[in-house]
């Protein structure tokens, strides 16, 4: 196969970590090709996606960077100004505030399906060569590059494969990378909810024994005046399916017990959907010239909502560190590089899985020791701004 047959990158996957690692790499000058198995519907403003993201600073710069960010903040964005996180067994709040930390806001709530519409509508003029509806069915390693087969018949060569094809990456298996996976017995159940109090642009979370119930701020252009938020509510899995399938206003009954009163009574709910919690680490995020980035190499818990957030500090890290190798004129996927940026990120992600873990475990039980001390705890940290600024410093990736 002759060299100008040899991509540089070839990203499989083709959601907001995957478009947008394809179109970082592609706006650096280099010859990426992506894989999708198949297009996603295009984003409407009068049908809400349910996946919604808690964004970080720092991720919104990259996406800046790239071009695409002014059209999701001109399409539909919620800033929040504000995190109170407490506990139900008592205690004060730990409180996140923007003006303590001389910001406009701490972050933005938004639309899964926006973000990879407005990905997705930069990839052709970057130049991406995009194989959709397509699917990998083989890899093949080479000492110099790495090679996808594909079910259309094509073989896409490059210098550097990227799994972003999600949990159950097929493109990790094919690489022989096993994962460790803790099922968490739990499910997240998500819906849009109308109530009675405004938001005030504030994400709320309160620590129940079955799990965190979080509200976060949803933008609407209907006259509800923030008076609409969208919730993530971790529940055993047999509880999260009977709400979601019981009738609505036994839902929004039960919803308002749970949350107890800063936004008034629940008015109404969207459609309720469930999906299983677990947390699952790759044993590698590097075999040969095959990287993982975000789901396909770390599944976290939701209740810190930094899912996205680290997947793209994957793709930011590992374009700095292609950038370098361009420079230099050396290899952008020779081993020592790739294993760099893998002790990183691996190490940063699990810390941030084992963490949410953690925490997830000590508030989502209701055994007397952690309910003593829990409540005390989240309003000792409150009570300490280092610690507070600390903590938000962190999430949002500066």
């Amino acid at each position: 196969m002759s060299r100008r047959d040899l991509h540089d990158i070839v990203v499989v996957g083709a959601g907001v970590v995957g478009a947008a690692a394809a179109l970082a790499f592609a706006r650096d000058g280099l010859r990426v090709a992506l894989v999708e198995a198949r297009a996603p519907l295009p984003w409407r403003a009068d049908v809400p996606d349910l996946r919604v993201y808690a964004f970080a600073p720092d991720n919104a710069a990259l996406l800046d960077d790239l071009g695409v960010w002014a059209g999701v903040v001109s399409a539909r964005l919620q800033p929040y100004r504000a995190m109170r996180v407490w506990d139900a067994g008592g205690g004060d709040p730990i409180v996140f505030d923007a003006d303590a930390f001389a910001r406009t806001e701490l972050g933005w709530i938004v639309e899964h399906g926006l973000l990879v519409d407005r990905l997705w509508s930069a990839l052709p003029a970057a130049g991406v060569g995009l194989h959709c509806p397509d699917r990998v069915e083989g890899l093949e390693h080479g000492d110099d590059s790495a090679a996808v087969r594909l079910e259309s018949g094509l073989r896409l060569r490059a210098r550097l494969v990227l799994a972003a094809d999600g949990g159950d990456s097929q493109l990790r298996a094919m690489a022989g990378i096993d994962t460790v996976t803790r099922d968490h017995g739990q499910s997240g159940l998500v819906a849009f909810i109308d109530h009675a109090r405004p938001h005030q642009a504030t994400c709320w979370q309160r620590f129940l024994p079955t799990g965190p119930l979080a509200f976060l701020p949803f933008a609407t252009a209907d006259g509800a005046e923030g008076r609409r938020s969208s919730i993530v509510w971790t529940l055993p899995e047999a509880e999260a399916l009977r709400l979601r399938d019981c009738e609505e206003t036994a839902f929004l009954s039960e919803l308002d017990r749970a949350f107890d009163g800063p936004l008034g009574s629940m008015l109404a709910t969207s459609k309720r959907i469930a999906f299983p919690l677990k947390r699952q680490l790759a044993e590698s995020v590097v075999a040969g010239r095959v990287a993982l980035v975000g789901d396909a190499a770390h599944v976290v818990h939701p209740l810190a909502g930094q899912g996205v957030n680290l997947g793209l500090r994957d793709v930011a890290a590992l374009r700095a560190t292609v950038r370098d190798a361009v420079r230099r004129g050396s290899d952008i996927a020779s081993p020592s590089r790739l294993a760099r940026w893998a002790r990183t990120r691996r190490s940063e992600n699990a810390v941030a899985a084992h963490a949410f873990d953690g925490l997830n475990r000590l508030f989502s039980n209701d055994a007397l020791l952690p309910t003593l001390l829990r409540g005390p705890l989240l309003g000792l940290a409150g009570r300490l701004p280092p610690l507070t600024h600390a903590f938000w410093k962190r999430a949002a990736g500066l």
